[in-house]
């Protein structure tokens, strides 16, 4: 670990479902570790990304009794980014009990329509590493030291980028597109649905939900 970095701050979710990606990340020096009940997902990475990590069996099971669709709606509706993690070697869909275009249709469901990132990891060590790897990201780009295309923000713009990025559904072009017309994040905060639509790249869905994340009197999506 570079000695200039702080650890990775994650938290574990202290039921089943972390398994030995658990044991590898108590194994690393760069990393922060707390186990401890959480809401959404089996980890939260520096207080912005909520991974949930599945194996492929688990994955195709999920499938077939719908609770890939419940699950991947929550984190999409969280404040947190979501991130989901599928581990294993590649199987055919027969060892799996469900048609390829089953789980090719759930994948596209919840990184089209849900804007989740789906990741691929072999095995327990590479998922441990993907899951530190947005955090040390986030942290990088917090000090303006990440790299960008065409620009590099420093200071204050950088952290209001990240704080951006934090809202669901918005990566690092919206949040672009969004500071370069708010202004400022506390005008984004403040900004109606209908406003926040006319920036190109916002649909209703996302405005939504940029909405509920930062309405105090509210535990539900705006309409």
């Amino acid at each position: 670990m570079n000695e200039n970095c702080e650890p990775v701050r994650i938290v574990a979710d202290d039921r089943e479902g972390a398994g030995a990606a658990l044991a590898e990340l108590r194994g690393r020096s760069d990393v922060s570790l707390e186990v401890r009940r959480l809401d959404a997902g089996d980890f939260l990475v520096e207080d912005n990304f909520a991974v949930e990590r599945k194996t492929l069996a688990d994955f195709a099971a999920s499938v077939i009794d719908a609770r890939w669709f419940k699950r991947s709606a929550a984190m999409a509706a969280g404040v947190r980014r979501g991130v989901i993690i599928l581990e294993g070697s590649t199987v055919t869909a027969g060892e799996l009990g469900v048609t390829r275009e089953a789980l090719q249709g759930a994948l596209i469901t919840v990184s089209v329509f849900y804007g989740l990132a789906i990741l691929r990891a072999r095995d327990a060590a590479e998922t441990a590493r993907l899951i530190v790897y947005p955090g040390r990201q986030a942290q990088r780009y917090a000090s303006g030291s990440r790299p960008r295309p065409g620009y590099r923000p420093k200071g204050k713009r950088a952290r209001q980028l990240f704080l951006l990025q934090g809202q669901p559904g918005v990566g690092p072009g919206r949040a672009g597109k969004l500071l370069e017309h708010f202004g400022s994040v506390e005008n984004i905060a403040r900004a109606s649905v209908e406003e926040l639509t006319a920036i190109d790249g916002i649909g209703e869905s996302v405005a939504a939900k940029i909405r509920w994340a930062v309405k105090e009197d509210s535990g539900r999506l705006e309409s």
